[in-house]
């Protein structure tokens, strides 16, 4: 991503959306974008792991964890195969685990913090569906930039 998401809120500002400053970066790719692909569950990544089995081109998806900090909602095993499958990268309202390994790979991981335990699998959630993360709604299309600074949301694809 050659511009950053401060030149963006300056050339775009009534176009965007700005996340609350609450996430982590903890994949190795610091600044990533793509458009959004959204799953809302609890506790439960399931739904994550079955989406980034798919081919990503280019998409970022955006997990609705409800905010919890009990469980992690991805590791370096998911991370591998976010990779594989082509995913720019992933903001999720919840904790990762991994950590050290997630920050080799190439990909973007926007996170609130790290957490030791595995969710459960019991295959819940919900996916392309409007979410409210960081106290904006994302949809599914949306397109999403991020780096040092922060998190953004733009109806159109704006770089």
């Amino acid at each position: 991503m050659s511009l950053a998401t401060t030149d963006l809120c300056d050339a775009f500002d009534a176009e965007i959306q700005v996340l609350d400053p609450i996430f982590q970066s903890f994949g190795g790719n610091i600044r990533f974008h793509g458009p959004i692909a959204t799953l809302k569950l609890f506790e439960d990544n399931s739904l994550v792991r079955e989406t980034l089995g798919e081919a990503g081109n280019g998409r970022v998806l955006a997990v609705d964890g409800g905010g919890s900090r009990r469980c992690a909602l991805l590791g370096d095993q998911l991370g591998e195969l976010a990779v594989k499958n082509g995913w720019a990268g992933l903001v999720i309202d919840g904790c990762v685990r991994d950590s050290a390994a997630l920050a080799e790979l190439p990909l973007g991981v926007k996170a609130l913090a790290a957490h030791p335990r595995k969710s459960v699998k019991l295959g819940s959630g919900q996916r392309d569906i409007a979410v409210r993360i960081g106290g904006c709604e994302l949809r599914p299309g949306q397109w999403l930039y991020a780096d040092e600074d922060g998190v953004i949301v733009s109806a159109r694809q704006l770089a």
